[in-house]
Protein backbone atom coordinates (compact mmCIF):
# COMPACT_ATOMS: atom_id res chain seq x y z
CA UNK A 1 0.00 0.00 0.00
CA UNK A 2 3.25 2.41 -0.21
CA UNK A 3 4.17 4.69 1.99
CA UNK A 4 1.26 4.86 4.14
CA UNK A 5 1.20 1.26 5.02
CA UNK A 6 0.59 1.11 9.09
CA UNK A 7 0.77 4.73 9.27
CA UNK A 8 -1.85 7.28 8.22
CA UNK A 9 -3.93 8.32 5.69
CA UNK A 10 -5.42 12.06 4.76
CA UNK A 11 -8.23 12.96 2.70
CA UNK A 12 -11.04 14.97 1.50
CA UNK A 13 -13.98 16.22 0.01
CA UNK A 14 -14.10 18.01 -3.46
CA UNK A 15 -14.37 21.64 -1.90
CA UNK A 16 -12.33 20.84 1.05
CA UNK A 17 -15.13 21.63 3.41
CA UNK A 18 -15.13 17.70 4.98
CA UNK A 19 -11.39 16.64 6.30
CA UNK A 20 -10.17 13.59 7.58
CA UNK A 21 -7.30 11.73 9.19
CA UNK A 22 -6.70 8.50 9.93
CA UNK A 23 -4.41 7.05 12.24
CA UNK A 24 -4.68 2.93 11.35
CA UNK A 25 -3.72 0.84 8.35
CA UNK A 26 -7.00 -0.36 6.98
CA UNK A 27 -8.72 -3.75 8.46
CA UNK A 28 -9.90 -4.16 4.45
CA UNK A 29 -10.02 -2.48 1.01
CA UNK A 30 -12.81 -3.38 -1.57
CA UNK A 31 -14.40 -2.59 -4.85
CA UNK A 32 -18.26 -2.77 -4.70
CA UNK A 33 -19.96 -3.40 -8.26
CA UNK A 34 -23.84 -3.00 -6.32
CA UNK A 35 -25.86 -0.92 -8.30
CA UNK A 36 -26.45 1.51 -4.81
CA UNK A 37 -22.39 1.83 -4.51
CA UNK A 38 -22.33 2.56 -8.63
CA UNK A 39 -25.27 5.36 -8.17
CA UNK A 40 -23.74 6.72 -4.92
CA UNK A 41 -20.11 7.46 -6.77
CA UNK A 42 -21.95 7.95 -10.02
CA UNK A 43 -19.37 5.85 -11.37
CA UNK A 44 -18.99 1.95 -12.18
CA UNK A 45 -18.32 0.91 -8.73
CA UNK A 46 -17.13 2.17 -5.54
CA UNK A 47 -13.70 1.43 -4.43
CA UNK A 48 -13.32 1.65 0.11
CA UNK A 49 -10.91 1.18 2.70
CA UNK A 50 -12.30 0.36 6.11
CA UNK A 51 -11.01 1.55 9.27
CA UNK A 52 -11.61 1.02 13.01
CA UNK A 53 -13.95 4.08 13.64
CA UNK A 54 -12.02 5.65 16.27
CA UNK A 55 -8.95 5.34 14.32
CA UNK A 56 -10.59 8.24 11.78
CA UNK A 57 -11.42 11.82 12.74
CA UNK A 58 -13.68 14.19 10.48
CA UNK A 59 -13.79 17.83 10.45
CA UNK A 60 -16.50 19.29 8.63
CA UNK A 61 -20.15 18.43 7.91
CA UNK A 62 -21.21 15.79 6.46
CA UNK A 63 -24.59 14.96 5.49
CA UNK A 64 -25.53 11.44 6.31
CA UNK A 65 -28.22 9.45 3.68
CA UNK A 66 -29.72 6.46 4.94
CA UNK A 67 -29.87 3.71 1.86
CA UNK A 68 -30.88 -0.16 2.43
CA UNK A 69 -28.57 -2.64 1.71
CA UNK A 70 -30.04 -5.69 -0.77
CA UNK A 71 -30.11 -7.62 2.75
CA UNK A 72 -32.37 -5.08 4.40
CA UNK A 73 -30.26 -3.81 6.56
CA UNK A 74 -29.32 0.08 6.40
CA UNK A 75 -26.62 1.68 5.23
CA UNK A 76 -25.10 5.08 6.05
CA UNK A 77 -23.84 6.96 3.05
CA UNK A 78 -21.88 10.19 4.27
CA UNK A 79 -21.37 13.09 1.50
CA UNK A 80 -20.37 16.96 1.54
CA UNK A 81 -23.70 19.12 1.48
CA UNK A 82 -21.81 21.24 -0.21
CA UNK A 83 -19.69 19.71 -3.30
CA UNK A 84 -21.67 16.26 -2.94
CA UNK A 85 -18.63 14.43 -2.96
CA UNK A 86 -19.34 10.92 -1.34
CA UNK A 87 -17.05 10.41 1.36
CA UNK A 88 -18.14 7.61 3.79
CA UNK A 89 -19.72 4.44 4.29
CA UNK A 90 -21.15 2.78 6.94
CA UNK A 91 -22.34 -0.72 7.21
CA UNK A 92 -24.87 -2.02 10.62
CA UNK A 93 -22.83 -5.24 9.88
CA UNK A 94 -19.73 -4.22 10.87
CA UNK A 95 -20.67 -1.83 13.64
CA UNK A 96 -16.73 -0.45 14.24
CA UNK A 97 -15.66 0.18 10.75
CA UNK A 98 -16.15 3.18 8.98
CA UNK A 99 -15.59 3.04 5.01
CA UNK A 100 -13.64 5.79 3.55
CA UNK A 101 -14.13 6.32 -0.37
CA UNK A 102 -10.63 5.81 -1.95
CA UNK A 103 -11.05 8.67 -4.69
CA UNK A 104 -11.32 11.09 -1.65
CA UNK A 105 -7.77 10.07 -0.33
CA UNK A 106 -4.88 12.64 -0.75
CA UNK A 107 -2.88 10.27 -1.91
CA UNK A 108 -5.15 7.13 -3.79
CA UNK A 109 -2.12 5.30 -5.57
CA UNK A 110 -1.65 4.10 -2.17
CA UNK A 111 -4.82 1.78 -2.22
CA UNK A 112 -4.38 -1.73 -3.42
CA UNK A 113 -7.59 -3.12 -3.42
CA UNK A 114 -7.87 -6.82 -2.11
CA UNK A 115 -11.35 -8.10 -3.07
CA UNK A 116 -14.28 -7.10 -5.31
CA UNK A 117 -17.96 -7.78 -4.40
CA UNK A 118 -21.47 -7.41 -5.96
CA UNK A 119 -19.52 -8.52 -9.29
CA UNK A 120 -23.05 -10.18 -10.47
CA UNK A 121 -23.67 -6.26 -11.03
CA UNK A 122 -20.67 -5.25 -12.53
CA UNK A 123 -20.79 -3.60 -15.42
CA UNK A 124 -20.19 -5.57 -18.45
CA UNK A 125 -18.12 -3.14 -20.21
CA UNK A 126 -15.55 -2.69 -17.21
CA UNK A 127 -12.67 -5.04 -17.10
CA UNK A 128 -10.40 -3.96 -14.07
CA UNK A 129 -7.00 -5.59 -13.39
CA UNK A 130 -5.23 -7.35 -10.83
CA UNK A 131 -5.63 -10.76 -8.53
CA UNK A 132 -8.29 -9.95 -6.28
CA UNK A 133 -11.44 -12.32 -4.83
CA UNK A 134 -14.59 -12.10 -6.42
CA UNK A 135 -17.67 -12.17 -4.39
CA UNK A 136 -20.52 -12.78 -6.78
CA UNK A 137 -22.81 -10.78 -4.22
CA UNK A 138 -21.47 -10.08 -0.13
CA UNK A 139 -19.45 -12.88 1.57
CA UNK A 140 -21.13 -14.57 4.26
Amino acid sequence: MGSNTGASFTGGCLCGRVRYTVSAAPAFTGICHCRNCQRFTGSAFETVLGFPKDAVQIEGERKIYQDTSDTGRPVYRGFCPNCGSSVTSEVTVMPNMLMILAGTLDDPAAVQPTMELYCSSAQPWLNLAGERKRFSHMPG
